[in-house]
């Protein structure tokens, strides 16, 4: 038997991602139904290119629509401990890549609220997965693609 797929966020992810599917089902498909109907008022469907254009967009839709909904109903929320101690889940992190000598901060979050752009990793890469649970003054060795970097933790907010 599969085993179900479980999904990390912070509760505004969660509303955000209600928010979005709300639009979709409301706003979007009645769009994307109207795209359709026009399409179909051109006439033969056989070489009809705005029709097949707007029945590819339904399908793209209805695909986001199940992904969300999937998102949803196997969402596990999680909350910040408010501990600064100890990493997880909400910790903003400072390390030095101790090879390189450069020091950056991220903020560890769910794999569906990553963002490498915005400093935001997830607890599922191999630096986050590194670094949940460690605490300040630590090293921790993380395997790369370029082989093992070694971090220092220098400060957990």
């Amino acid at each position: 038997m599969l085993k179900e797929a479980r999904y990390k966020m912070s509760e505004e992810r969660l509303q955000e991602l209600k928010g979005e599917l709300h639009y979709l089902q409301t706003v979007r498909e009645k769009e994307v139904a109207q795209q359709i109907k026009e399409a179909r008022s051109f006439g033969d469907l056989t070489e009809n290119s705005e029709y097949d254009e707007a029945k590819t967009e339904q399908g793209k839709l209805y695909s986001k629509i199940a992904e969300i909904k999937d998102l949803i109903e196997n969402v596990i929320v999680v909350r910040a401990s408010g501990k600064t101690d100890i990493i997880a889940i909400g910790s903003k992190v400072t390390v030095k890549d101790l090879e390189r000598d450069t020091v950056d901060t991220y903020e560890i979050v769910g794999s569906q609220e990553a963002d490498p752009n915005m400093s935001r990793i997830s607890d599922d890469s191999p630096l986050g997965k590194s670094l949940v649970d460690r605490k300040k003054g630590d090293t921790v060795d993380v395997d790369a693609p370029a082989g093992v970097i070694q971090f220092e933790i220098l400060a957990i907010e």
